[in-house]
């Protein structure tokens, strides 16, 4: 089986990304490997480009590539409420083309009403994932609560799961793969290793079996996104070989 691999734009790094001149100038780079789809970062778009995403998605369909957005927001406030950025940030992953709206989970509360989340997302095009990102809202309990919950409410969301992530939160990756395998719909590969007291996020091996391993505890049938360092002379061979690997 042939998975669906996306390229995440800031695997190239921020200062690589604005020396080339924008995600945008990512996109032949992208096509060329091989990939099925670009994930756009919203931290690495300019003013500018935030006001020209209808350009950009023209771009991206033009290279035949699928797009997802990502955005460095939570979809829950401090309190339990919902984010009030959500309308824009929906509209902006319209504009873009994006099938799927990426943001962290935040601060969800389980006394907090989601009728008024359910009715909005209900109206959006843009399908909603939820991310364990790098805090304690990333954690594994705060997000069962809160796919519990979404379950029962029939909120329109399912789950990002990164695999590294959970290296910088303290918590097991298999064990978090088994409780929330159900809720997952996109997968950010991504190896984690000790560089001192700290993770870094580092390239799969092709010998290391425990990446594999991971994976296979998670659907077989959602795409994969490479967050992971993509550096060297040949950007176009270096993100191939890893798009072929992910396949």
């Amino acid at each position: 089986m042939k998975h669906a691999v996306f390229v995440v734009t800031a695997a190239y790094g921020k200062n690589n990304v604005v020396a080339l001149g924008g995600q945008r100038k990512l996109l032949p780079i992208i096509a060329l490997s091989g990939a099925d789809g670009v994930e756009i970062r919203r931290e690495l778009l300019t003013q500018t480009d935030l006001q020209s995403l209808p350009e950009l998605a023209r771009a991206i369909a033009s290279h035949g590539l699928r797009c997802f957005y990502s955005a460095p927001q939570a979809l829950f406030a401090t309190g339990g409420a919902s984010n009030p950025l959500l309308p824009q940030l929906f509209a902006e992953a319209e504009q873009l083309g994006a099938e799927r709206l990426k943001l962290s989970l935040g601060h969800f509360t389980t006394s907090v009403g989601t009728e008024a989340l359910a009715a909005f997302l209900h109206t959006q095009n843009v399908k909603l994932l939820v991310e364990n990102d790098q805090t304690a809202c990333g954690t594994l309990a705060p997000l069962q609560a809160f796919f519990n919950r979404a379950t029962a409410d029939r909120l329109p969301v399912s789950m990002t799961f990164d695999m590294g992530n959970w290296h910088w939160v303290g918590q097991p990756p298999l064990a978090a793969a088994d409780a929330l395998a159900a809720v997952v719909n996109y997968i950010h590969v991504k190896v984690a290793a000790r560089s001192g007291n700290d993770w870094q996020a580092v390239p799969p091996e092709p010998s290391d079996p425990s990446w594999r391993q991971l994976l296979e505890h998670l659907p077989d049938n959602v795409p994969r996104g490479i967050e992971f360092p993509l550096a060297g002379k040949d950007l176009v061979a270096e993100t191939r070989r890893f798009v072929a690997l992910l396949q």
